[in-house]
């Protein structure tokens, strides 16, 4: 089982939840359902660029990469030309890795598709939210992340493995991976439960 951390306002959270900007994340985002493709399209991409790095480094430079990718619309991003990705390889408020600049260009192509044929982001992703029922902290992949990562490729996503596909799950509130003992844990659960699924 995941332990918790009491903070100085005498609220236990998960353990790396302890300081900021992690608290504030996950008091207020952090396992709570996400709506709309925008929504969903900008966090694919913040899980990939994540890959390999720690959450904070993004977290700092979120409106940072917001501003750069065009608050993450998905047609604008996905018309992103060559001079685009030298644009935001020069840009220090982002991370300036190419292979991932150009899978979130690509990734917003395969984006339009999708949506194209299922209707919506949302309506796919939540397709793919696994059952309740595993230990909190327990998992870095589960098989509906597997599958997800695997239909993704299909289509020709790219930085969408499946333990990014599983951290896409734990932050977009299709799993709430709280400790038990967390204090967010039921309100988490309280807005999974009230969320519409597509």
């Amino acid at each position: 089982m995941v332990e918790v951390v009491v903070g100085a306002d005498g609220v236990p959270r998960c353990v790396w939840a302890a300081v900021e900007p992690e608290t504030t994340y996950h008091d207020t985002e952090w396992g709570f359902p996400l709506s709309g493709d925008t929504a969903l399209f900008e966090r694919v991409c913040l899980e990939g660029f994540q890959s390999g790095l720690s959450w904070r480094t993004i977290l700092t430079k979120r409106e940072n990469f917001r501003k750069a990718f065009s608050g993450f619309d998905i047609p604008t991003v996905a018309r992103f030309s060559d001079a685009d990705v030298t644009r935001l390889l020069g840009d220090a408020g982002i991370v300036r890795h190419r292979g991932k600049i150009e899978a979130s260009i690509n990734n917003a192509r395969r984006a339009e598709e999708l949506i194209d044929s299922e209707g919506s982001l949302e309506a796919f992703f939540w397709r793919y939210a696994p059952a309740p029922d595993h230990e909190p902290g327990s998992m870095t992949t589960s098989p509906e992340s597997v599958a997800l990562s695997k239909d993704l490729k299909k289509r020709g996503w790219r930085f969408v493995g499946p333990t990014t596909m599983f951290a896409l799950m734990q932050a977009a509130g299709m799993v709430n991976d709280h400790s038990f003992d967390c204090a967010i844990r039921e309100k988490v659960a309280a807005a999974i439960a009230a969320h519409p699924r597509p």
